[in-house]
């Protein structure tokens, strides 16, 4: 089994084309190999700052967009598993890990004020929503610094540089 993931697009800014989605499934891949972790599924959402901004108001109670949100399923006391089928048509359960929400109208921004591509920023933002998603956070420096150097690692390993 591996890690899995599945995605959604309710955003206009940006055609979500399939070399996107396989980049983020080798960013998942590469971060959840060094990470340990052999088998769950990630839920990746590409929305509006509009959307993100009502869900950063509701669920932190930040009235503002932000550019990526993580809801990880144990954190909320849940472990959610669906059942999928390999290629024998075997019974395998999966567990979800969580969502990963990206605002595409802050990440084209943060690209620009990065001055990096825009794949290079979403790329940053799904492995720190990942990370969040297992249980890192950046709240005060020594895990921040933590968190930032696995995140560099695994867009290193990807070939996704400045």
């Amino acid at each position: 089994m591996t890690v899995q993931l599945e995605w959604n697009n309710s955003q206009e800014a940006i055609t979500i084309d399939e070399k996107l989605i396989e980049m983020c499934k080798t960013l998942l891949h590469i971060a959840a190999s060094e990470e340990s972790i052999n088998d769950g599924e990630v839920a990746l959402s590409f929305v509006d700052d509009d959307t993100i901004h009502e869900l950063n108001k509701q669920y932190r109670n930040i009235d503002r967009p932000t550019d990526v949100l993580s809801f990880a399923m144990e954190e909320q006391g849940e472990e959610d598993i669906e059942l999928i089928f390999d290629e024998d048509d075997q019974q395998e359960e999966s567990t979800l890990l969580g969502d990963v929400i990206i605002s595409v109208h802050t990440a084209i921004r943060q690209s620009e004020e990065y001055n990096h591509s825009l794949q290079r920023e979403i790329g940053f933002l799904f492995v720190h929503g990942f990370l969040h998603l297992i249980g890192y956070d950046h709240e005060d420096e020594q895990s921040e610094k933590l968190m930032f150097a696995k995140q560099e690692a695994v867009l290193t390993k990807a070939g996704i540089t400045r």
